[in-house]
């Protein structure tokens, strides 16, 4: 049976980076949970800010430094920056840490795999045709630059007795070629029949490495 090896691990300290930057070998296992929890409680309380990725830094054990890249920024600043000292307060509330936060707006969250995953989940749970979806955002990510896109979903579509999986591709997709910039992600849509699995590779050009 055949194995495939993650787009962005595949690729890593070429043309992708770590979702974090520290290293604490006596403490790893204890920052790696706290980053993961860290990112889920950002991406739980600021969902409608259409968040992509949370990177995170660790200058010394006491601050954390966090950069949110997100389509909707402003949800997160709010009214002349209130929101982002809500955010650091119910962060070092949580976390007993120091925080530093810095927001980054996506120019094109069309051609970015996370937000393309969690909108197609989105709409597949409000009972949108799961085809239509898949082509729109294949549509919209091809018209904001992508090079290539495959969409691809699973479980019981439409209602259906049994499982199965669908796919859409349109343009290129070189997995194996380790310059190509891939953008993956992946994300899980909860209906009345049960859960659909949703997965995305965004095909961003080729990078000289």
């Amino acid at each position: 049976m055949g194995q495939k090896v993650h787009p962005k691990g595949f690729r890593l300290g070429l043309t992708s980076e770590w979702d974090a930057q520290w290293f604490n070998e006596k403490k790893y296992s204890e920052y790696l949970l706290e980053d993961e929890a860290i990112r889920n409680f950002i991406k739980k309380n600021y969902n409608q800010a259409g968040i992509a990725k949370v990177f995170v830094q660790r200058p010394d054990a006491e601050r954390v430094l966090v950069s949110i890249y997100a389509a909707r920024p402003g949800i997160l600043i709010g009214k002349k920056g209130a929101g982002i000292t809500e955010l650091r307060q119910a962060l070092e509330a949580n976390f007993n840490r120091k925080f530093g936060i810095d927001i980054i707006e996506l120019k094109t969250p069309e051609t970015e795999a996370a937000l393309v995953a969690e909108s197609i989940a989105q709409k597949i749970e409000k009972r949108a045709s799961y085809k239509i979806v898949m082509k729109r955002a294949i549509t919209a990510a091809l018209k904001r630059g992508a090079k290539g896109i495959k969409i691809m979903v699973s479980g019981r579509l439409a209602g259906a007795e049994i499982a199965r999986t669908e796919w859409y591709l349109k343009g290129r997709l070189p997995l194996q070629t380790l310059r190509s910039v891939i953008d993956y992600s992946t994300a899980r849509a909860e209906t009345k029949y049960g859960t659909i699995g949703i997965k995305v590779w965004i095909y961003k050009g080729d990078q000289n490495i």
